[in-house]
């Protein structure tokens, strides 16, 4: 009988996030072994964790073979909105200054809604309009922008940074559970439910047929348009979400806030294994990639390395991974 004789090659190639992970880990501590404790890890889960809910909606829109660079914005405009309706009713710039301190519940619905509503739009500009999604969440970042800074400069608020939040709010972004960050807990339960969804359930499998091929799924009888618009939906949700955790976790915001979110999300995802060419990817690979760059902003700070030199590195991973998955994908084809 034949053995199947291992190719280290191909053995490296398919799990190079996790080896880079340790690599980066191993370098980090050999600099300072102090980066090796219970503190440190603690705070990279906390950095890690709305990075990860943000990255979780990303994840299904590149799974439809999509692109969204408008998920910054959408966590802007959210974690504006969050904070102007989380205010203490004592706080002196307070952007609503009739209004009644509200249950925290509130601007996380509102956030959510508004989040939904904003990836119908998205949905709209890219399924029905067929406008290329690069170049269709391109305009929509920019009206998303223009919109919550025409919100922001209101009076009596005049585009002052956002404070004051109620104990409550604030608490869900910091707070812990036995020791478990609260948005820790919500990160992990949205990872299992986006498991679940696109591993054992109808739409899961329907949404790999759409990135996969899109020609393909239309001709089996699947809506793809109806497919798209859902997964652009989810995703303004995931973004909604992210940016009233994030406002609680800072404890402020702007209308400039989460800038920049929406490409360190693409790069998680391709990073951990996502094909840019769409029908390819898992949530535990995503995960990693959360982590793989949220350990490398934390941990080349930690050990005191030109901040300058983060977006070297991680840019050269993107490239890597990139490179590698191009590569996968013409062996396939």
């Amino acid at each position: 009988m034949q053995t199947k004789q291992f190719d280290i090659k191909k053995w490296a190639q398919n799990n190079a996030i996790y080896l880079v992970l340790i690599a980066i880990i191993i370098l980090i501590t050999v600099k300072n072994p102090a980066f090796l404790s219970l503190r440190v890890f603690r705070d990279i889960l906390m950095q890690s964790s709305t990075r990860l809910i943000m990255a979780m909606g990303c994840m299904f829109v590149i799974l439809s073979g999509g692109a969204d660079l408008s998920g910054g914005r959408m966590l802007g405009a959210a974690a504006v909105l969050a904070g102007s309706l989380a205010q203490m009713s004592t706080y002196a710039n307070k952007f609503f200054p009739n209004l009644q301190e509200l249950p925290i519940i509130v601007p996380i619905i509102a956030c959510l809604l508004m989040g939904m509503a904003m990836g119908l739009l998205n949905g709209i500009v890219v399924a029905k309009l067929n406008v290329p999604a690069f170049i269709g969440t391109l305009g929509v970042q920019l009206i998303i922008y223009g919109g919550i800074s025409i919100y922001y400069n209101m009076e009596p608020n005049r585009s002052q940074p956002l404070g004051g939040f109620l104990k409550t709010y604030s608490k869900l972004g910091t707070g812990s559970f036995f020791g478990i960050p609260y948005i820790l807990i919500i990160a992990v339960v949205l990872m299992i439910a986006c498991h679940i969804v696109l591993n054992y359930h109808r739409f899961g499998k329907t949404l790999f047929a759409v990135g996969g091929n899109q020609e393909a799924a239309r001709v089996s009888g699947i809506n793809v348009q109806r497919i798209i618009m859902i997964v652009y939906i989810i995703a303004g949700a995931f973004y909604g979400l992210t940016g009233a955790l994030e406002a609680a976790r800072t404890g402020g915001a702007t209308n400039n806030y989460g800038q920049g979110y929406e490409l360190d999300a693409i790069a998680a995802c391709v990073v951990g294994g996502c094909s840019v060419a769409g029908g390819v990817g898992a949530v535990p690979g995503v995960a990693i990639g959360v982590t793989v760059f949220t350990v490398i902003q934390y941990g080349m700070t930690f050990v005191g390395i030109n901040p300058y030199w983060q977006n070297v590195v991680k840019g050269a991973i993107i490239v890597i991974a990139v490179a590698i998955d191009v590569r996968k994908y013409a062996k396939k084809r």
